[in-house]
């Protein structure tokens, strides 16, 4: 069983499943991002109870490793550093633009995903799934919303949080709503 956590934004989520599980993944999410330090454990905690299993039954550990909250990533890297090394796991880690991309994508469609990177900018992403696996299209930086508009890439889906008048920018040029919160926040599972 996989333990993955995600820690990027002011919900944390942690998720106890099998490699590809995706919704049947048990997982337990959290608002706040001022929680995250006394709550991650215990929601980990929670999660090996609901499933009746233990940390022996733990193969991996998958990390989403931001771009996000400064305080966040560091509670998150250090839960699964500690449990990485303490059990000596392996560990992987996602971008968590890519996982707040995977929560929305569908086959064949391009998913720009964002994030407030502050300052009017915004940090951006875009993917494409597709049964071959995941093609990155705009690998993972910081841009202006007006940078992305008069850009080459064109979007099916926008995903993920912004200022009001930048979400507002964004659904003009793809004619479409963000997906926000929740649907459109980052998910362990």
């Amino acid at each position: 069983m996989w333990l993955a956590l995600d820690t990027a934004t002011d919900r944390a989520s942690v998720a106890l499943g099998k490699p590809g599980a995706g919704s049947s993944a048990v997982e337990d999410n959290l608002v706040g991002a001022r929680r995250h330090a006394a709550a991650l454990l215990p929601m980990v905690q929670g999660l090996l109870h609901r499933t009746a299993s233990t940390l022996d039954e733990l193969v991996g550990i998958v990390l989403s490793d931001g771009p996000g909250s400064f305080t966040g990533l560091r509670v998150g890297a250090s839960v699964a550093k500690a449990l990485v090394h303490a059990r000596r796991l392996p560990l992987w880690t996602a971008p968590s633009l890519l996982v707040r991309a995977a929560g929305v994508a569908r086959p064949d469609a391009l998913v720009l995903s964002v994030a407030n990177a502050l300052r009017g900018e915004v940090y951006a992403a875009a993917y494409r799934f597709n049964g071959d696996g995941i093609r990155t299209e705009l690998i993972p930086s910081v841009r202006r919303p007006d940078s992305l508009i008069a850009g080459d890439l064109r979007p099916d889906i926008v995903v993920g949080e912004a200022p009001a008048q930048v979400l507002a920018q964004l659904e003009r040029w793809v004619g479409s709503p963000v997906i926000g919160h929740p649907e459109g926040s980052p998910r362990a599972a």
